[in-house]
């Protein structure tokens, strides 16, 4: 999958919102070139709520395992949530995530689902250069994260 095409997927999607930082936006220069979205039904960027999945084209300060330095390298972040997060890594987010535990996953591995390597302990999953082997699975994640999204918006709203 392209990051083309996982963005054209996540439109299809009913109420997402997908922000696309650039220079001279306003937005974070570490931001530019990431993708983030977001149930936004209204088309506005929801207050004091973080996107449940992003798309991610570079190395950052304390999370550089995926070695997105690398040619066209990225990495796609879905907020699996608990129970999602087990059933697709066998583990519990907490031991999942990492802290030196080595059965934690391979973030470098390209397309493969994995625990996020900074936010895994919080149910987030990762695939790093998602092809053939995790397309189903990643659209299926990234259905199911915006399912929880929008469900935590529709108690927020009482919609």
């Amino acid at each position: 999958m392209t990051i083309d095409e996982i963005i054209d997927f996540m439109g299809d999607l009913e109420g997402v919102l997908a922000l696309r930082p650039v220079p001279g936006d306003g937005s974070p220069e570490i931001s530019w070139g990431d993708t983030f979205f977001f149930h936004a039904p209204d088309g506005a960027v929801p207050a004091a709520t973080q996107p449940f999945a992003t798309i991610v084209t570079k190395d950052c300060p304390g999370d550089t395992g995926s070695r997105l330095d690398r040619p066209d390298a990225f990495r796609v972040n879905v907020a699996a949530g608990r129970r999602e997060f087990v059933r697709r890594t066998g583990r519990a987010p907490q031991v999942a995530a990492g802290d030196g535990d080595p059965t934690a996953g391979d973030p470098v591995a390209d397309d493969t689902v994995t625990a996020h390597p900074v936010y895994g302990s919080l149910g987030w999953l990762a695939v790093v250069n998602p092809g053939l082997r995790s397309d189903e699975t990643l659209r299926e994640l990234l259905r199911h994260a915006h399912d929880l999204a929008r469900a935590r918006h529709e108690r927020r709203t009482g919609r």
